[in-house]
């Protein structure tokens, strides 16, 4: 053997050696020294560690710089011994998608990114509680215990009170931004719900995410089943929460084979992630604050009209929170964010161009299941009557809408008049809003 390996030059030996597995590569190396020496070559487990890790520099999984790659592969496999390795790197991936779209477009919210935590802190919450963690979820917060939340003494004017990964939105006085909490606060807020809500402790259920303004907008992960739900308006029982995750996705928590292991934490947040590399929701300011918005920007959940300039994007989410599944008039709730700008060319009307135009009414159809529920016809939106010049951003208002049935939808038509209310231009006219989708996602956030 050892004169045939004498034959085999460095490349040909290094390119065999990168199509073996870890653990077999650490097997050849035991054959002699020649082998030994190859199967440590550095550009060999650089490459392992980027293949399976994502890793372009050797560090541990703290973020420590270490010597070498291979020694970063080898604490990376100590660190998580305890876990099914297909199942670390998913979670790992799912963590660094996050994290590089955070980086790109919401670096503030990222540093909210708390240290992973160890497992002595979950073991603790375990014993808390009386629960047992799902896999997937367990090594969510071995990689990010959560997030710094925000002071509690003034929420509307606290820093960084809308930096939650999760985002949220805003109608009316209704504002929420969901952060994903470390877990002294799932257990200080578990403990809450249980002894103030009424919520049972033997439902196994534990709170996981929460709004700044925490009675507005809870998560409760069930770590029997390995669920997401979020609470609805109702005291939180098991029957008046909303499932996050369709339940055909969940696979056994106690599934022997770790490939297969994903709970709906896990899946909750690998959508979230393709949602934001998508561009499907982006980071929207208002004021001085930015945060995550969850109205969709993009088709088919965003619909987009252009008449005489006026350009009009609208889009709906569904507001768990707002939801009474016992009201059979009102049991969904659905906000709408309507966009509405003037094109730099303006107002364009029969060949005569106008340098603004300002709205006077609006009518709405609205359905539920394809059969009208409500149709309006008023002056202005949120009582204003904005007036669009080209070039200028977008006059955003969100509102909402209660239907009977988790599938509806709305359309309709603003009123224009050229020029301006107090001295118009012209003659008034339609600008269309196409018919957006209001509908129950798959994926509640």
């Amino acid at each position: 053997m050892g004169k045939e390996l004498d034959g085999l030059g460095y490349l040909p030996l290094h390119i065999i050696l990168s199509k073996l597995s870890p653990s077999d590569i650490i097997k050849v190396s035991c054959a002699n020294k020649r082998l030994r020496a190859s199967a440590s070559d550095e550009s060999l487990w650089a490459q392992i560690c980027y293949q399976e890790l994502q890793l372009s520099t050797p560090q541990d999984d703290h973020g420590n710089p270490l010597p070498c790659f291979m020694l970063a592969y080898q604490l990376w496999r100590e660190a998580f011994s305890m876990y099914p390795w297909p199942l670390v790197k998913r979670v790992k991936r799912c963590w660094d998608k996050l994290k590089k779209w955070f980086n790109n477009n919401f670096p503030e919210a990222e540093a909210t990114l708390r240290r992973g935590a160890s497992e002595s802190d979950i073991e603790q919450l375990q014993t808390l509680l009386k629960v047992k963690l799902p896999l997937p979820t367990r090594l969510l917060y071995r990689f990010h215990d959560g997030q710094e939340l925000p002071e509690k003494r003034n929420p509307k004017t606290a820093s960084g009170s809308w930096l939650g990964i999760i985002g949220g939105y805003s109608f009316y006085n209704h504002s929420v931004n969901v952060y994903l909490l470390p877990l002294n606060q799932v257990i200080a807020k578990t403990r809450y719900v249980i002894r103030h809500l009424g919520f049972s402790s033997r439902s196994k259920c534990i709170v996981m995410a929460s709004s700044f303004t925490f009675s507005r907008k809870v998560f409760f992960l069930n770590c029997t089943n390995g669920q997401l739900f979020v609470g609805t308006r109702k005291p939180l029982t098991d029957g008046e929460m909303i499932p996050c995750v369709p339940n055909a996705l969940i696979r056994s928590v106690h599934d022997l084979y770790g490939e297969e292991q994903q709970d709906a934490m896990l899946l909750w947040l690998e959508e979230h992630g393709r949602r934001l590399e998508n561009g499907i929701i982006k980071v929207r300011k208002e004021g001085d604050d930015r945060s995550i918005n969850l109205f969709p920007e993009v088709p088919p959940l965003c619909v987009t009209t252009v008449t005489n300039g006026v350009q009009v994007r609208a889009s709906a989410v569904f507001v768990p929170e707002f939801a009474d599944l016992v009201d059979e008039a009102e049991k969904f709730t659905f906000a709408y964010s309507i966009r509405m700008s003037l094109l730099p060319e303006g107002c364009v009307i029969n060949g005569m161009t106008f340098v603004s135009c300002q709205l006077n009414r609006r009518h709405w159809i609205i359905r539920a299941d394809g059969e009208v529920v409500s149709s309006v016809d008023d002056e202005a939106v949120i009582g204003e009557y904005p007036l669009l010049h080209p070039g200028e951003g977008e006059f955003v208002y969100q509102s909402c809408a209660p239907l009977p049935s988790p599938s509806g939808s709305i359309e309709g038509h603003f009123t224009f008049v050229p020029g301006r209310l107090a001295d118009p231009r012209g003659g008034p006219f339609e600008v269309q809003v196409a018919r957006f989708p209001l509908e129950m996602p798959d994926y509640v956030f």
